[in-house]
């Protein structure tokens, strides 16, 4: 896990001197252990280093002839890679394996790698610069055109602080944001900056993007179980292999355990696979009442005898930190999620520099109600996020009517004999890499750690796609095969028992503090143009609704998210310092 930035010049610009120190030091949280650069005639590359395999010898850019690399994350199938083109290695590290298979395939070379990763490869034999993002977009990567030509980053806001895009704001995504809580597609909500998409490989040259290619993160064609026993067998070759490979690391690594299906089927495989306890973190919140899961994960971790540490979130905790997590989130997501991610990790670095986590088991495995839901017959069949998080509340000035078009385009492009594959496959396009990986990788990374997803795996979702309906849901729960397997290897996690589930209990702590929360949200200027103050204090006076409790932490995310990443304000403080200071 890195920082990866650079620029391709257009024909007869110069190189700014000045661009790649300041690229370096807005990701410097990335890669707090070492850094490098390289410049050529047509233009420059720059990592920070988050060192995890090859400690010694894997320092970047990494070079094979005309060919130089650097890279955000990890190539799991590395030590196969080495050994079908064996030879010619000057280090240990992941990344290089890579650089021989550009040599041989060019572009096409991301089809022979397994993993989470952003590369970018400049020739100077052929004066371009490949672009490549994993296929789940699980590792970010950024482009802005600029007069000079074409810039990357593993962040906008590391654009941003080296003056490449302007802060300003493209209302339709701001839209997208505030019903949806996370944006879609290749634009951000910054109008000059897009999002190298999931699986995409560009080719620049002469500051262009001249070719574009794109590699599908579900892959068909694999054969179906023929039977519930054949079925569970091959789920557990594939999950172990899964599990396996995502533990290649040289340092330290643990897990975050939920209490859930996906976490604890992590922590099972983990649990075979180490032979030394699994170290497990898990949060909880201190409000009575609040879904919480840490007696039962501590059970769970307890019958594997893992080593599981607990953590406390406080309403105080969360005041006074919330407006750092939100500055973490420069590609906002409104998920408050991010409260706990972001706690987890600072907790977790004290002992570990990798976490394995169980996002992803509910998009290949159809755990989430709404995917039953869109699999109704019609004229009971839903569709998703039909309806955005003001509606009806009478709160927004002007009630934005296209958010939905992103994923409208998403149902109408995604084309699946199954109702539920087609429900994941939306969500795996859009709201697995734009919200719930961004929100890990953004959330580990200011800590300095690294967040790996077994789930979100090539070889997991080759083998999910290929099972019929009957393996994912059965008697009204998704998952089936998957809690089958789980009740087979780690019956203490009860996977057929109904689950408390994991909330926030961001709309407790909201209202007690409306009045105040209100006033302040309500003084913030993109605030003001959406809706009037009146309307934002009578919301946040009844924030102990659920919906209107919901409405007002997305107001308040955006408040916070405008004054750090539009206006350039640090944090200045806890929540209500740092509202008060415009």
């Amino acid at each position: 896990m890195c920082g990866i930035a650079g620029i391709m010049l257009a024909p007869g610009q110069v190189l700014d001197e000045t661009l790649l120190a300041r690229l370096t030091a807005a990701l410097a949280h990335r890669g707090p252990d070492g850094a490098g650069s390289f410049i050529a005639a047509d233009g420059a590359l720059a990592h920070t280093r988050l060192a995890i395999i090859d400690l010694s010898t894997g320092d970047q850019p990494l070079f094979s002839g005309p060919l130089t690399l650097i890279a955000n994350g990890e190539i799991y199938n590395f030590l196969e890679i080495k050994q079908d083109l064996p030879g010619g290695y000057s280090t240990s590290s992941d990344c290089e394996p890579p650089l021989k298979l550009f040599s041989r395939c060019s572009a096409n070379y991301t089809k022979f790698l397994r993993g989470m990763y952003a590369i970018a490869i400049h020739d100077r034999a052929f004066h371009t610069l490949t672009l490549a993002r994993d296929p789940f977009g699980i590792k970010p990567l950024y482009t802005v055109q600029t007069p000079a030509g074409i810039a990357f980053a593993s962040e906008p806001q590391a654009l941003l602080a080296a003056g490449l895009a302007p802060r300003k704001i493209d209302h339709s995504k701001l839209a997208e944001l505030l019903n949806l809580q996370f944006t879609t597609g290749k634009q951000t909500i910054f109008p000059t900056i897009e999002r190298v998409l999931p699986g995409e490989t560009l080719t620049l040259r002469h500051g262009e993007i001249q070719t574009v290619n794109h590699i599908p993160a579900i892959l068909s064609g694999q054969t179906p179980p023929a039977t519930e026993s054949d079925a569970l067998a091959r789920l557990d070759e594939v999950l172990q292999d899964a599990v396996d490979v995502h533990q290649r690391s040289d340092v330290p690594y643990g897990m975050f355990l939920s209490g859930g299906i996906d976490s604890s089927a992590i922590l099972a495989m983990m649990a075979r696979l180490n032979s030394s306890p699994v170290l497990a973190f898990t949060a909880g919140f201190d409000v009575p009442g609040t879904a919480d899961e840490r007696d039962a994960a501590a059970a769970t971790a307890q019958s594997v005898g893992a080593r599981h540490e607990r953590i406390n979130i406080t309403e105080a905790m969360v005041w006074q930190h919330l407006p750092e997590i939100i500055a973490c989130m420069d590609d906002p997501v409104a998920d408050y999620a991010i409260i706990p991610t972001w706690f987890l990790a600072r907790r977790a670095r004290q002992d570990v520099k990798v976490i394995l986590s169980g996002e992803g088991g509910d998009e290949m495995f159809a755990g989430y109600g709404r995917y039953r839901a869109a699999a109704r017959p019609f004229p009971l069949a839903k569709k998703m996020r039909a309806k955005g998080v003001f509606h009806g509340l009478d709160v927004l000035r002007h009630p934005p009517k296209h958010w939905r078009a992103g994923i409208a385009a998403a149902e109408f492009a995604i084309d699946d004999p199954s109702a539920i594959k087609r429900a994941q496959r939306i969500d795996i396009q859009d709201w697995l890499p734009h919200d719930l990986l961004l929100k890990l990788d953004r959330c580990l990374m200011a800590h300095g750690i690294e967040g790996r997803t077994p789930f979100v795996d090539k070889e997991i979702a080759k083998f999910a796609f290929s099972l019929p309906d009957k393996y994912l849901v059965r008697n009204g729960q998704g998952k089936y095969l998957l809690r089958l397997w789980l009740a087979k290897h780690l019956p203490a996690a009860q996977p057929f028992a109904k689950k408390q589930g994991f909330d926030v209990p961001i709309g407790t702590w909201i209202a007690a503090q409306g009045a105040m929360l209100g006033e302040l949200v309500a003084q913030n200027p993109l605030i003001q143009e959406l809706a009037a103050p009146e309307k934002i204090r009578a919301l946040f006076a009844r924030a102990h609704e659920k919906r209107a409790g919901f409405a007002a932490w997305v107001l308040l995310f955006t408040a916070l998210w405008h004054r750090h990443h539009i206006l350039n304000l640090a944090p200045a403080g806890d929540v209500f310092s740092t509202l008060r200071q415009l």
